[in-house]
């Protein structure tokens, strides 16, 4: 029986997980000739407060633009 999980930053809609689900489904059954209904999917879903890479939270890498020196997104000049 495949066991996916599948982890998102952030959110996704019933309708985007929903195809997800059918997609990786769909992969498996034609991949590796899997029974669909044995196809087990989990999307976990991590807020952007409650991730980091590189050093900053996925929030604040993610968040507009700041006048403060050092901001990885402002413009050059800020």
């Amino acid at each position: 029986m495949p066991f996916v999980s599948i982890r998102l930053a952030g959110t996704a809609s019933k309708q985007q997980k929903a195809e997800i689900v059918a997609d990786v489904t769909r992969s498996l059954v034609e991949r590796l000739g899997k029974n669909p209904a044995a196809v087990q999917i989990v999307i976990e879903e991590v807020s952007t407060e409650n991730y980091g890479a590189g050093g900053q939270l996925i929030a604040d890498r993610d968040a507009p633009a700041s006048n403060v020196r050092g901001d990885a997104h402002a413009e050059p000049g800020q």
